[in-house]
């Protein structure tokens, strides 16, 4: 009995949603957060991110960076924000 309930279920979750559609690429100009304007800015305004909250592996930074754009790698919820040049 329990092997046919859970079997059913199985069933309903893999054969739900029909096939995946093909997302639309983002609208930049549309975005609420524009990209920060660093020419400007002589100093480091970065965010780094980390893969934990002890903060042992760098993923990835972005902000600005002596006057410029800087961004690699990923983005997660451990971040330190940085102001240095």
């Amino acid at each position: 009995m329990r092997s046919i309930i859970l079997g059913g279920l199985l069933a309903m979750a893999v054969g739900c949603g029909g096939p995946m559609e093909q997302e639309e690429p983002a609208d930049l100009a549309s975005q609420k957060a524009p990209l920060p304007d660093c020419s400007n800015e002589p100093n480091a305004n970065l965010y780094r991110y980390y893969s934990d909250a002890a903060h042992t592996q760098l993923i990835g930074e972005y902000g600005c960076y002596c006057g410029g754009l800087y961004y690699w790698g990923g983005r997660s919820v451990y971040s330190e924000y940085i102001q240095e040049c």
